[in-house]
C-alpha cells in the first residue's frame, strides 16, 4: 500500500497510462463479476510476507533503508508454522466477508506462490515449502468466498525496475536496468498466477503512483488479463480517475469522493467502487501498533461505503508465525455479529435514493429503502421527497412501527427514543410501485 510518506506529494498525473485498454468492452462474464462484486460489498485485506519478519510494517525495507542484499536474509526467518488457510478463512467469513484479497507480490517483490521465473518467492527461499496463494485460494474458495490477489507494480529489489521511481533509492542496486524487460517479468508473473491459481475474482494493483510518467505498457497487460480470465475484475490503486480497461474504482483509506489521506482523487467514475481501511494505523504487522479503530467504528465506516455505493475492503496484518492477532479477531467478531443481524441492509444493496448526509445515509433493494440513522438523536427525521410513496416503515432492529408523514415537500419520519447502545439505527421504508 501507498506509505503516509507519500501522503503529501503533489497531485500525480498518469500521462503515459492514457495508453489503457482503450476500447475495452468488459465481457458479459465481467459485467456479472462486477455485479456479484457489488452485491458482495465486504471483503478481508491480508498483507502478509518475508517484511513481517520484522514487525515493522510492509514498507520496512524502504522505511528502514535496507539494502537488497541485506533483505534477502530475511525470507529464511519467514516460517509461519501456525500459518492455517482454514482459520482464516473461517475469521473473514465469520466476519460477514464474501472475498478476499491477499497480497501475492508486495513492494520488496517477494513472492508468495512458487514463480517459474523467480527464486525470489517463498519456496525457494522460505523454509517450509508451502504455497501460500495455492493453499489460501483453495481454501478460499472451498468455503464459497471468492479469491483475489494483490500484485505491485513497484518493485524494490528487481534490477531492471528501472529508472528508479520515487522510492526505492536505498536497495543499492546498479543504476541501470531494462524497463520493458522488467514489465515482460511482471506479465508473465501475473500469467502464472492467472492460469496456475485460479479462478481469480481480480488483480488489485499497487504502485504505479511510484513512476507516474512511465509507460506501463497498461493496454497489454490490461488486454493479457481480460483475455485470460474475462471475469477477474481490475482494480487499480492509483488514486485517479479510471482509465480504460479497469472494472474497479478504489480509495485507499477514505471513502469514495473524500481525499482525507492526502494522495486520493475526488472524481468519481462510473465503475464499481471500494473504500479499503485498516485496523489500527498499518496494513503489515507492525508490533507497536495500539492504535486499534473500534468495532463500532469500522461498522460505521463499512455502512458509510454501502451508502455511497462502494464496497469495504478490511485489513489484517498477520503475525510472522501466521496467526492473525487476537486484536483483529476480535473485532472481526463483533462486525460478523453485526452483520449477521443488519447484512440485509448492507449485502445485495445499492446506494439509496438519498445521498449521504451527516446524519447518516440510505441503502436500497428493490422496494426497499434503508435509513442508516449513524448520528441522531432528534425523534423526527426531515427526509426530501421520494421517487414513489412510502407504503410502510419500521425498525430493523425489533421491527416496531414508525410513523411516516408525507408531503409535496418530502417524507418525516417519527422515530422512538434511540438507544445508547445503537451503532446504526436502521429504518425499512417499503416503496409503493
Amino acid at each position: 500500500m501507498r506509505h503516509l510518506m507519500l501522503g503529501a506529494l503533489a497531485a500525480l498525473t498518469l500521462t503515459a497510462a492514457g495508453t489503457a485498454q482503450d476500447g475495452y468492452q468488459p465481457s458479459p462474464a465481467n459485467l456479472e463479476a462486477r455485479r456479484w462484486y457489488q452485491d458482495a460489498k465486504f471483503g478481508m485485506f491480508i498483507h502478509w510476507g518475508a517484511s513481517s519478519v520484522l514487525m515493522d510494517g510492509e514498507w520496512v525495507m524502504e522505511n528502514r533503508k535496507i539494502r537488497a542484499a541485506e533483505y534477502e536474509r530475511i525470507p529464511p526467518f519467514f516460517n509461519p508454522t501456525a500459518f492455517d488457510p482454514v482459520e482464516w478463512v473461517t475469521i473473514a467469513k465469520n466476519a460477514g466477508m464474501k472475498y478476499i484479497v491477499l497480497i501475492a507480490k508486495h513492494h520488496d517483490g517477494f513472492a508468495l506462490w512458487n514463480s517459474a521465473v523467480s527464486d525470489w518467492d517463498v519456496i525457494d527461499r522460505s523454509p517450509g515449502g508451502r504455497d501460500i496463494v495455492r493453499l489460501l485460494g483453495d481454501e478460499t474458495r472451498r468455503q464459497g468466498l471468492r479469491f483475489f490477489i494483490y500484485y505491485s507494480q513497484l518493485d524494490w529489489r528487481h534490477p531492471d525496475y528501472y529508472p528508479r521511481g520515487r522510492t526505492g533509492h536505498s536497495a543499492g542496486r546498479p543504476d541501470a536496468g531494462d524497463w520493458p524487460r522488467y514489465l515482460d517479468y511482471m506479465d508473465t508473473q501475473l500469467r502464472e498466477l492467472l492460469t496456475g491459481y485460479g479462478p481469480i475474482g481480480g488483480i488489485w494493483f499497487d504502485g504505479m503512483w511510484d513512476k507516474p510518467d512511465a509507460d506501463w505498457r497498461l493496454e497489454r497487460t490490461y488486454r493479457m488479463i481480460h483475455e485470460l480470465s474475462p471475469a477477474t475484475l481490475i482494480i487499480p490503486n492509483h488514486h485517479k480517475a479510471p482509465l480504460p480497461g479497469e472494472d474497479v474504482q478504489t480509495f485507499e483509506k477514505d471513502l469514495p469522493g473524500a481525499n482525507t489521506a492526502g494522495w486520493n482523487t475526488a472524481e468519481i467514475g462510473a465503475l464499481p467502487l471500494e473504500t479499503s481501511q485498516t485496523m489500527n494505523d498499518s496494513w503489515g504487522f507492525r508490533l507497536t501498533d495500539r492504535n486499534f479503530k473500534s468495532p463500532a467504528a469500522l461498522i460505521r465506516e463499512l455502512v458509510n461505503a454501502a451508502g455511497r455505493n462502494a464496497n469495504f475492503l478490511l485489513n489484517v496484518g498477520p503475525m510472522p508465525n501466521g496467526k492473525i492477532q487476537p486484536e483483529f479477531v476480535a473485532n472481526l467478531h463483533e462486525i460478523g455479529a453485526w452483520m449477521a443481524r443488519h447484512g440485509e441492509a448492507i449485502y445485495g444493496t445499492r446506494g439509496g435514493p438519498i445521498p449521504p448526509r451527516p446524519w447518516g445515509v440510505t441503502t436500497q433493494k428493490g422496494d426497499r429503502v434503508y435509513v442508516h440513522l449513524l448520528d441522531w438523536r432528534d425523534r423526527t427525521l426531515a427526509l426530501p421527497p421520494f421517487p414513489r410513496a412510502v407504503k410502510s416503515a419500521r425498525l430493523m432492529d425489533g421491527g416496531a412501527p414508525v410513523v411516516v408523514r408525507q408531503t409535496l415537500e418530502g417524507v418525516t419520519l417519527l422515530l422512538p427514543n434511540r438507544p445508547l447502545s445503537a451503532i446504526d439505527e436502521i429504518v425499512v421504508l417499503e416503496l409503493g410501485r
